[in-house]
This record gives structure tokens, C-alpha cells and sequence, in this order.
């Protein structure tokens, strides 16, 4: 069979979800039901994974547990400082830091901060601990002695439950933020030592009227990140 045997349909639809993926900024307050969730899962654990290890063990939030949750983080929050389990970037210099910035700029312009204003740019990066009112959140971990291949794969998965979520019309928001309080975690979930946090994801029903579900990231062209070894 040859490519163009293929259903071309098939990849215009994943091409799709793929472009119309978006990182969710404002929740609506209705609970996902349980077999939907289960059935988002259900695809994310197909992810996979070197030597077929499936590192990842998540615990999703719903209804009280969720709030509760909220609760607590912002309250530990206040008064502590961060520690994840995995070094957080040292600097982001270059093009990242030009990306990082530009996304940065499109978040507050999208919700009126303008450059300077601190305490609503405080104010702003909290509700990353609000879950942006997301009605779940997973918190995702990987087994220690797998390294950063076991958070590698982590990654893959929390690729197929974006992809997952916007298929089923559901809004998500992957935050390192989560894991940047990992002790927290530990202590909240009983989570063991051998488990690191690599990140959580909030998630529920987008709220599409909201300003700050507005924007989008662009995306850099294919010839700055490809290079090609023809002879």
C-alpha cells in the first residue's frame, strides 16, 4: 500500500484539531460527565512510550474535589515558594524568549493589562492556581527512575489528551504552573516520593466568549526548524 492509497480524510481531520487546539483560558462552571472524561483518557492511554513503560499515573479532580483543591493550592501559594520535581528552564534567551514574550503580550492585551501594570499582572498569573475556573484538573506524574524519558513521555500523552479534549469540544490548559508546587502535591494526593509532577491540565467547557480565549499563538515556519542532510 502506498501513501496515496491511504484515506487522505484521516490526516485533514487530525491536521484540523491540530490547528484549531487552543489553551484555554476561561472555563465555564458545568462538570464534565464522567464517561466523557473516561473516554478522553481512554484515547490518551494509547500514547506511546519507550519499551511500552506508560510512566504516566494521573489524578483527575471533579465536583468538591476540585474545589477543595482550588482552595487549598491558593492558600499554600500565599505563603510558599516553588520547588518542582524537575528543573524549570534556566533562562529563555534568543527566539524563545521572543515567543514567550509575544504570547505574553497576547494574553494581557486580550483582558486590558497593559505593560507596567503589576499587580493586575499579579493578579492574572494567580488565576493559573484558580485552574481559570476549569471545573477538572489531572495532575500528572512519572516514575523517578525513568528520567526525563518517563516525562518525555508524559508529554506525548498530554499531546493526544489536547488533541482528545478539542475533538470531543472541550477546553484545556497544560500548566507547568501546577508542578512548579510540587511538595504541595505530594502532600495533597499522597503522592510517593518516586513519583515526580511533571505537569497538571485543567480542563472543561471553554467559555468562548470570554476576551482572553480570543487569541492565538502563531506557529514558526517549517524551514527555521528543519534542516535537511541530503548527501
Amino acid at each position: 500500500m502506498t501513501p496515496t492509497d491511504h484515506d487522505s480524510s484521516d490526516f485533514a481531520t487530525l491536521q484540523r484539531l491540530a490547528d484549531e487546539r487552543w489553551t484555554c483560558r476561561q472555563f465555564r462552571p458545568e462538570q464534565v460527565d464522567r464517561a466523557t472524561i473516561e473516554q478522553l483518557l481512554r484515547l490518551a492511554r494509547r500514547t506511546p512510550s519507550w519499551c511500552n513503560t506508560q510512566p504516566w499515573q494521573v489524578v483527575v479532580t471533579e465536583g468538591e474535589g476540585t474545589e477543595r483543591f482550588r482552595k487549598e493550592l491558593l492558600a499554600h501559594i500565599q505563603a510558599n515558594g516553588t520547588a518542582p520535581d524537575f528543573e524549570f528552564p534556566a533562562q529563555y534567551a534568543g527566539v524563545y524568549r521572543d515567543r514567550r514574550r509575544e504570547c505574553g503580550f497576547q494574553l494581557y492585551d486580550s483582558v486590558g493589562i497593559a505593560k507596567g501594570e503589576h499587580e493586575k499582572t499579579m493578579r492574572q498569573m494567580v488565576r493559573n492556581f484558580e485552574f481559570f475556573d476549569a471545573p477538572h484538573v489531572a495532575i500528572v506524574t512519572s516514575e523517578a527512575d525513568l528520567g526525563v524519558y518517563g516525562a518525555i513521555d508524559c508529554g506525548l500523552w498530554l499531546e493526544n489528551f489536547l488533541l482528545g479534549a478539542q475533538a470531543l469540544g472541550l477546553g484545556a490548559a497544560p500548566q507547568a504552573a501546577l508542578a512548579s508546587y510540587a511538595p504541595f502535591l505530594h502532600d495533597y494526593f499522597a503522592l510517593p516520593a518516586h513519583r515526580k509532577v511533571v505537569f497538571g491540565v485543567s480542563f472543561g467547557y471553554p467559555d468562548p466568549d470570554h476576551p482572553i480565549n480570543t487569541f492565538r499563538t502563531h506557529r514558526a515556519p517549517l524551514d527555521d526548524q528543519i534542516t535537511w542532510h541530503t548527501a
